[in-house]
């Protein structure tokens, strides 16, 4: 096999690749679910830690405040958040309306929704009908009333507009909540300078006559997002979209939204982890304290308006307080993007996970390792496109006795063309006793006809796992390379890249030995510098660079070795 017909092979790989990805988009589009009698019952979850008797059970969310769909009549169970019980709280990062019980709206100032620089910030959670994604927290006790994630807690004060000035490290948020029975459960959320984890810290006063007992629940909500552009290279729509979990027994797992009912039930028993809502590039996640238990569980449901909603939760940990006594819970919830040093800074076991590369380990974990090499090598340059550029010397140094190797092999087979162009003129139609006669000739000579294969093999793999890397790392978001390239992980709007392929494999193909190869295959290869540039004309730019750099190098490599090694033909 020689190196023509492993471009060939990698071709035809390459629509493969593309065709299943295709076929993937359409599957995970997930379905409206219908709520049978086993999905309702999820929707609720009992207490753990409750006495047996108590049959206390969590609100669902298909009961909050959830938004009808366009034109659809508004159900009188459906209220609207209270503004006169809403606050609004601004930081360098994040601008978030909640209450005492649900985060409303958080729009992520450093991240606008396009690349143009006057472009709307992101907005992760939102309550309007098609994109509606909250985050919720509530209590349940046997001992009667208690704040939920739709009523109970109020603002403590008057302030309804809290910033986070330049100099603060963090701003406290309180909320409030009096029981008939004298318990008092005071709600804090702390925003910290540059951070996407909030606190959220729950103290427990019982100034009552009699013990109290509840159980603390925190909860995702949300309607999956629809896709804002379509098209086979729209990254977002390979991205896992779902349910994301973490326990220290069972590690990350996950779940997209159309499989929460037919893989069944959830109910994990769990102490610390995480659960959170995935989707391109951006996530919220409920963290507990890495000591409490509780319950994570799935449910699903159809609002009034008849959109589908999906819910992870999280139930517990369960207290209990004795007259005159208080209690604390706190947890972490994360709002914003996949930034991997920032979640590692969190030293939450697996959130790092939440960068889902691929649904395949291996791959994922090429990907680690790809993305690791380049966040290092974005440290020494500054820039991601010189940084993937680093990426393929360093791959080419490492492989650079293999591609050797090959390009020596091939630059005897150039030499010897000649000889074999006569072989196949002496044997005609007789391909056995030709292919004899030639296998006998790269033997005399010691040449490697299948020395081509091994180095683009091995790229194939970095290539996939580095347009995975490209499709998910947050960090690669609109970024910019030089001059006409202001986002690696957009096409080349002029195409000047494809362009540069194209000539690059052009003269790769002029040095390339063809011998005993076919006219049909010939014409063939020489329409595949074309093919290549109209593929990749619509591929990230980042992919595109990283191609052109590693076919630059290679080009170089083997126009050495042929001046090198077939100065002149073989006599025949």
């Amino acid at each position: 096999m020689n190196q023509t017909r492993v471009f060939l092979i990698f071709a035809w790989l390459m629509v493969a690749t593309l065709l299943w990805m295709e076929w993937g988009k359409e599957k995970s589009a997930p379905p409206a679910p219908a709520v049978t009698a086993a999905a309702q019952a999820a929707a609720t979850s009992t207490v753990p830690g409750a006495p047996a008797a108590s049959n206390a059970t969590v609100p669902s969310a298909a009961a909050a405040a959830v938004p009808a769909a366009p034109g659809a009549a508004v159900s009188s169970a459906v209220a609207a958040p209270n503004a006169a019980q809403t606050v609004t709280v601004t930081t360098d990062v994040l601008k978030v309306v909640l209450d005492g019980g649900t985060l409303h709206r958080a729009d992520l100032l450093k991240y606008p929704s396009e690349a143009a620089d006057d472009s709307a910030p992101v907005r992760l959670l939102a309550e309007d009908a098609n994109n509606y994604f909250v985050a919720q927290s509530g209590w349940v006790s046997q001992n009667g009333a208690t704040p939920t994630h739709e009523s109970g807690f109020v603002p403590e004060g008057a302030q309804r507009d809290y910033v986070l000035n330049s100099g603060a490290k963090e701003i406290a948020v309180p909320f409030v909540w009096t029981g008939a029975n004298g318990v008092t459960i005071r709600r804090t959320y702390v925003f910290k300078h540059s951070g996407y984890a909030v606190t959220v810290r729950d103290e427990i006063v019982n100034a009552g006559t009699a013990p109290w007992q509840g159980s603390i629940y925190r909860q995702l909500a949300r309607v999956p997002r629809a896709l804002t552009r379509s098209g086979p290279m729209n990254a977002e729509q390979y991205s896992f979209q779902g349910a994301a979990w973490y326990s220290s027994a069972e590690k990350y797992d996950k779940r997209k939204y159309d499989k929460f009912v037919d893989d069944g039930a959830l109910n994990l028993k769990v102490t610390g982890g995480w659960v959170a809502m995935l989707q391109h590039h951006f996530f919220a996640a409920w963290i507990p304290g890495p000591n409490d238990q509780g319950e994570f569980s799935l449910a699903t449901a159809n609002t009034n308006g008849g959109v589908p909603q999906y819910l992870i939760r999280d139930v517990g940990p369960g207290v209990s307080v004795a007259p005159g006594a208080k209690a604390q819970t706190q947890a972490r919830l994360w709002i914003g993007p996949k930034l991997v040093h920032a979640m590692k800074a969190e030293q939450v076991p697996g959130l790092d996970r939440a960068v889902d590369f691929s649904s395949y380990s291996i791959l994922a974990t090429m990907a680690d390792a790809i993305f690791w090499l380049l966040d290092k090598l974005h440290g020494l340059f500054g820039n991601w496109g010189w940084s993937i550029i680093g990426l393929v010397v360093l791959i080419k140094l490492a492989m650079y006795p293999l591609s050797a190797a090959q390009y020596r092999s091939m630059a005897k087979m150039r030499k010897f063309q000649p000889r074999i162009e006569q072989l196949k003129e002496r044997y005609g139609d007789d391909k056995q006793k030709f292919q004899m006669a030639m296998m006998e000739l790269y033997k005399k000579e010691k040449i490697n006809p299948v020395g081509g294969c091994l180095p683009i093999l091995v790229q194939m793999p970095v290539f996939l796992t580095l347009y995975w890397v490209l499709l998910e790392a947050v960090e690669l978001r609109h970024a910019p390379w030089m001059l006409w390239i202001h986002d690696l992980t957009a096409r080349d709007p002029f195409f000047v890249l494809p362009l540069i392929n194209i000539a690059v494999m052009w003269a790769t193909q002029k040095l390339t030995p063809t011998p005993g190869m076919d006219p049909m295959q010939k014409k063939m290869m020489q329409l595949m510098p074309l093919v290549f540039g109209v593929m990749f004309a619509f591929f990230p730019a980042g992919l595109v660079l990283y191609w052109i750099t590693n076919s630059g190098l290679g080009l170089l490599q083997q126009w050495w070795m042929t001046k090198r090694y077939a100065e002149a033909p073989a006599k025949g």
